[in-house]
């Protein structure tokens, strides 16, 4: 196979695209930048008494939202200052949503990338350097994260963020075919793990057994489906098994998390794998 050296070209310096290509290229596709499963909410989005905002993303499940802002070349004061600014601006005006900056740059130089560490764990940041590339038949563009946002953890790790809810507090977040998806689902931990109840909260659907709470898996339904997850160490085999049977699973190496997308005929069709699954969680949890 015969190897072809790839040309990276300055966005900065050339004479065929500039930040505003750039910008249109995500806005098409904003899942290229790398923050998963985004789309497109705004672009060029003025904002009050400080410029605008070159992109506002949000995540397709979650609805979180993600400002950001672009730079050719390298790092300086000025963008990342507007980076964080932004921010706060879009955070303060729709505090409903979580919000994190993100800034793109050609070239995110170390000494800012320390300034940038420094805010991180406070300001949610995420930095991503950008390359373009020179081809036949066009330039394309390719992003590396170099800074991620840090995890303070996740909803169910800290049982005091755990707001308590009702099962009709769920009837309305989901739907009354989820809730009861749901239910069956329960009565597989129910024979594998006897004496838990379920306990719902206004983020997910946990379980408890005489007042102490063991989230093996917890459950979230929503309007289409029921989301169920798990904190374990991945199986391979049993996520090959889950994804040859037609599952919706996904596994996430930085949380350590299982998440599979249920609907009620995934439940019909699969009713043994997910008792292995269920299983798999509240064995691998009680080691």
């Amino acid at each position: 196979m015969k190897h072809v050296k790839l040309e990276t070209i300055s966005i900065k310096n050339s004479p065929d695209i500039n930040e505003a290509w750039v910008q249109k290229v995500i806005f098409d596709d904003p899942t290229i930048v790398g923050l998963g499963e985004v789309i497109t909410r705004d672009m060029e989005r003025r904002q009050p008494y400080a410029g605008r905002l070159d992109l506002l993303l949000q995540d397709t499940e979650t609805d979180k939202r993600y400002e950001v802002e672009i730079q050719l070349g390298a790092t300086d004061e000025n963008h990342i200052i507007r980076t964080i600014e932004y921010w706060d601006l879009e955070r303060k005006r729709y505090p409903q949503y979580e919000h994190c900056a993100v800034i793109i740059a050609e070239d995110i130089t170390s000494r800012f990338l320390n300034i940038i560490s420094l805010f991180n764990g406070f300001i949610p940041i995420i930095a991503i350097q950008m390359t373009a590339i020179r081809q036949q038949d066009g330039i394309g563009l390719f992003f590396t994260t170099v800074l991620s946002e840090v995890s303070l953890g996740l909803v169910g790790e800290d049982e005091e963020v755990n707001i308590p809810a009702t099962r009709d507090y769920w009837l309305k977040r989901g739907t009354k075919q989820t809730v009861e998806l749901t239910d069956n689902l329960f009565k597989i931990v129910q024979d594998i793990a006897p004496g838990y109840k379920l306990k719902y909260n206004k983020y997910y659907i946990g379980l408890e057994k005489g007042g102490v709470v063991n989230n093996f898996v917890n459950f979230k339904p929503k309007k289409q489906f029921v989301k169920i997850e798990s904190r374990m160490i991945e199986t391979k085999e049993l996520t090959t098994e889950m994804e040859d049977a037609g599952l919706d699973v996904e596994y996430i190496p930085k949380w350590n998390l299982y998440s599979i997308r249920l609907r009620e005929d995934d439940f019909e069709e699969n009713k043994e794998l997910l008792e292995k699954f269920i299983r798999t969680a509240y064995e691998l949890n009680q080691a």
